[in-house]
């Protein structure tokens, strides 16, 4: 007698896909790090460079064609075919939103359709205020939600927690147990921790928005991808023309509704009709249809149930506020006078176009070997939230580090060799008379020469004689800035070694970006 093999369920491949993509992309955040070298060896701004909406509103934003981002075709010519498929089997913020839903969700929630509508109208805004001047998709984009919360809070958290965890069996536990843990912390460190401990801005924000993203499962089943989430409306309105699709709604179905309860995307209507642009392709019907009555493959014109249902004046209205809201722009004060603390990393466009371009990923800040760059909050306006900036303070640019640049998606920051780096303006340095130690209060301090990198040090000295605090007469070395040869990394101030606020203060002042300018040191 031939014994019956079971089949496995059609949701076991999507789960496996699922978890597959969601290792690769946390593999390829791990590796988004200095090691050791200058160069990166893995693509580990793929995942940026496929992503239709980033590709979209960068575009329009810049007013070009950014071959970066031509991957992102791959994924919409897939969408066609296939269906919306990506946002149930690759996306990894749609992954954890369905790791996540036992903790959140309230019931099976399959029934509720309301709502879905207002991710188009969403993205209509996106793109009409991306092309007048407005760019905010990286606000709302998944992959840079989600790249954000885990770069600035979870992996900094991770990392305290195994060092302080690991820190504290070295001084206190047994020796026998060192013998154990010594070599387990190496491994994460080589592995998985950070290369340095690093801090970041916003931190806090970032978090908050990707717990209320996983969160918001509360309402319903996949609510973020189902009625917010401006990606999926772009894959939605390729994948209502898809070729192969699900469909079912056939007269057999009788009375049942077995799939409309167990859909997660509420892409199923009364009579069982599957719209392919809600349907995510999670397969969980396919199981629990009791006549088998559901099938994917090709659409055999099937029409009832895909249309996006619209409102022509929402979507009017969605467009037409996405075109006027860049008009207050140059109502701001920055229109006459930009912040001259925001320091852009080495490489930027100029501010419209880097603006334009910057997807706010977060990528270039957690590459950063000096913790220099750091989530701007309205120093940029509304639009410039996020966006990287350089806080000399916190951290310095590396003098030969051109990393920023290699995990750039957008071309936002440019991609510099070592000698354009080395020649390439961020800023200006100035020294502050009044808290500086030879001029304040004569005493002697050379830390700002020693560690400045240029070939030719930026900061010089003149000797002069001056009265200290103890009102006796010295005679030492005053430090000033050469301006032609300051790059403004911003060592100067950090190494400072006053406390507080530094005695060198690095500006945007000069910087190569806006001039277009780049003067190569021979």
């Amino acid at each position: 007698m031939r014994r019956k093999v079971s089949k496995l369920p059609p949701s076991l491949w999507r789960q496996t896909s699922q978890l597959v993509f969601l290792v690769f992309f946390l593999f390829l955040f791990v590796k988004t790090d200095y090691n050791g070298s200058d160069e990166l060896t893995w693509a580990v701004n793929i995942l940026f460079r496929i992503d239709p909406l980033l590709a979209v509103t960068a575009m329009a934003a810049g007013r070009t064609v950014i071959a970066l981002m031509l991957p992102a075709v791959i994924t919409l010519a897939l969408t066609v075919l296939f269906g919306r498929f990506f946002c149930g089997w690759i996306c990894p913020l749609g992954t954890l939103i369905d790791g996540s839903r036992r903790l959140v969700e309230r019931g099976s929630a399959g029934r509720d359709r309301g709502g879905r509508r207002f991710k188009y109208y969403l993205l209509f805004f996106l793109l009409a205020a991306s092309l007048f001047g407005l760019p905010l998709a990286g606000y709302l984009d998944p992959f840079s939600i989600l790249v954000r919360g885990l770069t600035f809070a979870v992996h900094p958290a991770l990392d305290h927690a195994a060092t302080s965890f690991f820190t504290l069996t070295y001084q206190h536990g047994p020796a026998w147990l060192n013998i154990v843990t010594e070599p387990v912390y190496a491994v994460l460190k080589e592995s998985v921790l950070p290369f340095a401990a690093k801090v970041y801005g916003l931190s806090v924000v970032s978090l908050l928005v990707l717990i209320a993203v996983l969160g918001l499962g509360f309402f319903g089943r996949r609510f973020f991808c189902r009625a917010l989430c401006p990606l999926g409306a772009s894959l939605a309105l390729f994948s209502r023309h898809s070729l192969f699709r699900l469909t079912g709604g056939s007269p057999e179905c009788a009375g049942c509704r077995q799939c409309r309860t167990v859909c997660r995307m509420a892409a199923i209507d009364d009579e069982r009709n599957i719209a392919a642009a809600e349907c995510i392709l999670c397969l969980d019907c396919l199981p629990s249809c009791p006549k088998s009555l559901i099938h994917y493959g090709w659409g055999r014109g099937a029409t009832r149930g895909q249309a996006v249902d619209l409102s022509r004046r929402a979507a009017i209205a969605s467009l037409a506020a996405g075109m006027l809201s860049p008009l207050v722009l140059p109502s701001r004060l920055l229109a006459r006078h930009a912040d001259p603390q925001l320091i852009r990393p080495p490489g930027a466009c100029a501010e419209e176009e880097f603006l334009g371009r910057c997807v706010r990923c977060g990528e270039c800040m957690k590459v950063c070997i000096g913790n220099a760059l750091h989530s701007t909050w309205l120093e940029a306006g509304l639009e410039g939230i996020f966006s990287p900036r350089l806080i000399s303070r916190i951290g310095y640019c590396e003098f030969n580090c051109t990393l920023c640049g290699q995990v750039c998606p957008t071309g936002a920051i440019r991609r510099l060799n070592r000698q354009e780096k080395h020649a390439t303006v961020i800023g200006r340095a100035y020294i502050d008379r009044n808290r500086c130690l030879p001029f304040a209060d004569g005493v002697p301090c050379i830390v700002c020469e020693e560690h400045c990198p240029t070939p030719d040090k930026a900061i010089k000295f003149r000797e002069a004689e001056v009265v200290n605090g103890r009102g006796e007469t010295v005679r030492l070395l005053q430090p000033y800035i050469v301006g032609e040869l300051c790059i403004g990394c911003g060592i100067c101030e950090n190494k400072c070694p006053l406390s507080g606020e530094a005695a060198v203060i690095v500006t945007s002042t000069g910087q190569s970006r806006e001039s277009g300018e780049l003067t190569i040191y021979g």
